[in-house]
């Protein structure tokens, strides 16, 4: 397969000078002389000016003659070449891609949308130019494909797959390697180096989101609950031992149980306890 080569043009002012002296010479030459065959040297003259070409910074030309390949000038300045070579500009720059959340499914099957930025820059201009019809068009195809790969392998979150190590949500730099990787892989037919890749949006989809949110705000209350019911548990088990040790009061199984049930209660409540006084005695 035939690889990015080099190609250094010919010093454009130098020709530019060779070219002006022809055609003027030539229009003066007429004008003075009469000769009318120095139309040929404006022809050719006009046709040389046609091989200049100017290569800005970070910028790259392609040049083929007749189907055959010849090579890219990537230094950039004013040159010539042959006049018959066409020229195809490349840009060397990074570019952004901030893709459009895309509806997809995780690895569990939930609806999500998720998106993506991508800085991306042509590194191969033979690969870019003739590999693939139109390699920007390639690079927002492929990467929208890779992405869905990407979100299909692994769940949005832990809920319906507790075993995961790895989600979308929570994964982070690991994810966005994969993803980085992924697309890299699939770019290298069009010549592209793949800069840096991140996910930059991820959600559940309109129709399972309010669902969701709930069972998220669920789990979020039961793991407090149980931060609480453990909590209050210690607590209680220290004033029984402090009730113990310094031989305050003795206490049976009965007022145990009951003296437990209250701090429970009082302790786990959602709103502060109202307290009531027993102004008898402890079995009244």
């Amino acid at each position: 397969m035939e690889q990015e080569k080099s190609y250094k043009g010919t010093n454009g002012y130098l020709m530019l000078t060779v070219d002006l002296v022809l055609f003027i010479g030539s229009i003066l030459g007429i004008v003075f002389t009469g000769n009318f065959l120095l139309l040929v040297v404006i022809a050719i003259a006009i046709f040389l000016a046609i091989g200049f070409v100017i290569v800005n910074p970070n910028e790259s030309s392609v040049l083929v003659l007749f189907g055959s390949y010849q090579g890219t000038i990537k230094k950039y300045g004013f040159f010539w070449v042959n006049p018959f070579f066409t020229k195809q500009k490349i840009s060397l720059r990074a570019r952004n891609f901030d893709s459009d959340p895309i509806k997809v499914n995780d690895k569990v099957g939930n609806p999500i949308k998720i998106g993506l930025v991508l800085v991306w820059k042509v590194e191969n201009t033979f690969k870019a130019a003739f590999q693939v019809d139109d390699f920007q068009h390639f690079v927002l195809v492929q990467s929208e494909a890779a992405l869905r790969k990407m979100a299909g392998m692994y769940p949005y979150d832990n809920f319906e797959d507790e075993e995961a190590d790895l989600t979308l949500r929570s994964g982070g730099e690991q994810i966005n390697r994969e993803l980085e990787k992924e697309i890299a892989e699939r770019l290298e037919l069009a010549g592209i180096h793949v800069i840096e890749a991140r996910i930059n949006y991820i959600a559940y989809s309109e129709e399972i989101a309010g669902a969701m949110l709930r069972r998220q705000q669920a789990t979020a209350v039961i793991a407090a609950r149980e931060k609480i019911v453990e909590g209050a548990v210690g607590m209680v088990e220290m004033a029984l031992k402090s009730f113990e040790g310094k031989d305050i009061i003795e206490l049976d199984q009965d007022s145990k149980a009951a003296m437990v049930s209250n701090l429970m209660v009082v302790l786990c409540s959602d709103e502060a306890a109202s307290p009531v006084i027993n102004a008898g005695t402890l079995n009244q």
